[in-house]
This record gives structure tokens, C-alpha cells and sequence, in this order.
């Protein structure tokens, strides 16, 4: 006898057109297959097209192709991901708390070692990294580019309004400049896109960090003998 298996939380991207119902249409879909809908972040919206994220506990991943397929069914949509992930993030509480955290650093140090860990684990990418000129200062997590692909990559983003804006960008990174410090945040995630309301929750959260940043200098300028 083989015994039953594991529920598994996964967040499904979803298309849908942007019409009245479509969304009560998807969450019905899902919850025909057993998926318990825990959570809905709408990502980004344009003229006619809405892009969701759910976050979904299904009763084990054998059911994972049955919800595509019955998402599928609903007219317009059409899921552009599903990502298998331990815990679910919550947009709100994760940029409240990150800002929490980056203005209880203590030391600059503290804020630039800080800074990739905590936004690899909000953003759940692959890995973060923070540049300051030219060089790496701080990085997190897997599978993390070279030195001079990171500084290249920051250079080849840095040139774009509409990156800086945080309205486009490469589709597996985000990035954020914080240029009172000559710095850069990146922040990779292979495969999953970024989408336009997470390029914004970066940019935020680059704002937090540099006011703290700054903040941390003066301090540093204060108590430092003369």
C-alpha cells in the first residue's frame, strides 16, 4: 500500500481577458479540480488583458496538468506559468516587511549584505545580487552570473527609460538603481517572467534602501572622530 500524496502549493499565471466574470470563471475552473485558491495578485493589466497570479494548494501534483488544461477551457485565457514553491509570498506583507528589515540594518554593510537575501526570498528568484559601480558587493542564492556578466548586465539596463521606470525590462530580470549610492539591484529568475507590478515593488523597495543607506552614512559621519 502506498500512501496518499503531499498537498502542493503552486502559482499559476494566468491571461484573461479583461471582462466582467472572467476571473469567477478561472477560480471555478480551478476549484473543480480540488485546488484550494488561497490567494489572487494581479500582476499586470493593459487595454484588454489582465495577467493574475493565484496561489493555488492542490491536493497532490499529479493534478497539475488537469488544472491547466481546465484553466485552458475558459474563453480567452491561457496560463503562461505554474511554479511549484514551499511557501506562498503576500506582495503586501513581503514589501512591508522588507522595508522593515532594510531600516533596522545597522551599519552600511549590514544594509548592502542584507539587501540580495532578503529581496531573493520576496521576489522567490533565483538569485539577487547588489553592485555598487562596478563591482559586486553582495549576491544570494543559486546559479548566480559572473562578476562581469552582473556589471555588463547592469550597464546594458541602465541606458533604458523604460527599464528605470520599471515598464519593461529582459523578461527573467528586474532591476533597480539606486543612484544616490552609484548602485544596482538584480534580481534573476530563470524561466518566470517579471511582470510590471514586481518591477515596481523593486523600485520601491530600491527607494527604502537607498533613504536608509543614506541615512546610515550621516549617522557614520557623525560618530566617526574627526
Amino acid at each position: 500500500m502506498t500512501g496518499a500524496e503531499s498537498p502542493c502549493n503552486v502559482l499559476v499565471r494566468v491571461w484573461l481577458p479583461d471582462r466582467p466574470g472572467a476571473l469567477g470563471l478561472v477560480a471555478a475552473r480551478i476549484g473543480a479540480v480540488g485546488g484550494d485558491i488561497v490567494g489572487v495578485d494581479v500582476v499586470e493589466r493593459g487595454t484588454d488583458v489582465a495577467v493574475d497570479e493565484f496561489a493555488v494548494v492542490l491536493a497532490d501534483a499529479g493534478r497539475l496538468d488537469l488544472l491547466v488544461r481546465e484553466v485552458e477551457e475558459v474563453d480567452g485565457a491561457s496560463v503562461e506559468e505554474v511554479r511549484r514553491v514551499g511557501t506562498f509570498p503576500d506582495p503586501r506583507l513581503d514589501a512591508l516587511e522588507s522595508a522593515a528589515v532594510l531600516t533596522e540594518c545597522a551599519t552600511v554593510a549590514d544594509l548592502q549584505h542584507t539587501l540580495p537575501a532578503h529581496l531573493g526570498r520576496e521576489f522567490v528568484a533565483d538569485w539577487a545580487a547588489l553592485l555598487v559601480g562596478d563591482r559586486v558587493v553582495s549576491w544570494a542564492g543559486d546559479a548566480v552570473p559572473d562578476d562581469r556578466m552582473l556589471v555588463a548586465l547592469a550597464a546594458g539596463t541602465a541606458a533604458s527609460p523604460l527599464v528605470a521606470d520599471g515598464v519593461a525590462g529582459p523578461a527573467d530580470l528586474a532591476v533597480a538603481a539606486l543612484p544616490d549610492h552609484d548602485a544596482w539591484l538584480l534580481v534573476g529568475r530563470e524561466g518566470h517572467v517579471f511582470r510590471r507590478r514586481e518591477r515596481a515593488q523593486l523600485l520601491m523597495l530600491a527607494r527604502v534602501a537607498g533613504r536608509a543607506w543614506t541615512l546610515l552614512d550621516r549617522e557614520s559621519d557623525r560618530t566617526t572622530p574627526g
